[in-house]
């Protein structure tokens, strides 16, 4: 029996839907607003946060009604009738992986809600067991990049990993500094990302730079290309990747075979195409780590509760939400999380 099939006949009603706009500033030095949307049936309730990053789509639904459907479902059949649904009805997505956002937000929301239903938790559902789940700190260094926002991370706690973002006016002096700390464990190089803020060409000479001062650290997201070729390749056996992985024939797409996959729930849309994805990893040996996107709200705590039972002991980017405000709290929760006693649904 695959994981989803062990999820898919749950029995499911919704009878309404709520949404609720969080809005903060993050360290990243942009607001962060996010939807979580809210399903109510037979006296529970059941979450997921769309974690859409461009604040029109989520400005676009104050004038929407609700978007889920109603009525006596199970978990893929409510899958099913999301297939039906326009979920930006009023206006296209300002990107179009938002798509799969939003409808994570509603799939995640949907089993939530069939889970507390039938008195159960995910990994109970799954036949697992939720352990502590090692995390790393994702920060980015400034304008111009200083490691003083590294320092007081590790400040707080000494022995956290690291998740960063090397860009252009990396020097070789600020990588020898990163590397000395010994926390630096995967480097994101974002080659996948047009038309945001966090867009990194691929500059064969900071990946130089990178992949030979961080010889053990995963190299995340690289752009492949004439003059990046040789040198990713070249690192073949640690390379990782993200954005571009929405499902197991994206994995079957990459350039080379991964060793190494960023899971993102919400990239994937369904949970059906997460947990196909899941298993895929584990029969190929890529070893899984969780993935952030700065949430807000219970997306946090759901993607620390698949972490826990799917794959804790990685450089999962699923640390605490303190960790992503401009000022950094006094004394934020250390590594490893440890999962709560009695868990509900998605709960961590």
């Amino acid at each position: 029996m695959t994981l989803y099939d062990r999820l898919a006949d749950l029995p499911l009603r919704v009878d309404r839907e709520t949404r609720s706009r969080h809005e903060r500033d993050t360290s990243s030095g942009f607001t962060r607003a996010t939807t979580v949307f809210e399903l109510h049936g037979d006296g529970a309730v059941g979450r997921g946060e769309d974690v859409t990053y461009d604040t029109p789509d989520h400005d676009a639904l104050t004038d929407v009604g609700a978007l889920a459907p109603t009525g006596e479902f199970t978990v893929e059949t409510f899958s099913a009738a999301l297939d039906e649904v326009d979920l930006f009805p009023t206006k296209a997505p300002e990107q179009p992986s938002s798509r799969h956002y939003r409808r994570w937000a509603l799939e995640s929301a949907g089993l939530d809600l069939a889970l507390r239903q039938s008195d159960t938790d995910l990994a109970s559902a799954l036949g697992r067991e939720r352990s502590p789940v090692r995390f790393v700190v994702s920060t980015r260094l400034g304008e111009p990049p200083t490691t003083d926002r590294v320092e007081a991370i590790l400040d707080r706690h000494p022995g956290l990993g690291l998740k960063l973002d090397p860009t252009s006016d990396w020097t070789p002096d600020l990588i020898a500094d990163l590397a000395a700390t010994d926390a630096v464990r995967v480097l994101d190089l974002k080659g996948h990302y047009v038309g945001t803020s966090v867009d990194q060409e691929p500059d064969p000479a900071l990946y130089e730079r990178v992949i030979e001062g961080f010889p053990d650290a995963v190299i995340e997201d690289p752009a492949i290309t004439e003059g990046t070729r040789s040198l990713v390749e070249g690192a073949a056996g640690r390379l990782s990747w993200d954005a571009p992985i929405t499902g197991v024939e994206s994995v079957r797409d990459r350039p080379f075979g991964p060793r190494w996959l960023n899971v993102k729930p919400s990239r994937f849309g369904t949970v059906e195409s997460l947990l196909e994805t899941v298993e895929y990893a584990w029969d190929h040996d890529v070893t899984l780590y969780g993935g952030g996107q700065f949430e807000l709200g219970v997306g946090r705590a759901h993607i620390q509760t698949l972490a826990a039972t799917l794959y804790p002991d990685a450089p999962n980017d699923v640390a605490p939400g303190a960790y992503n405000l401009p000022t950094l709290p006094a004394d934020p929760p250390e590594s490893p999380l440890v999962p709560s006693g009695d868990p509900a649904g998605l709960e961590f």
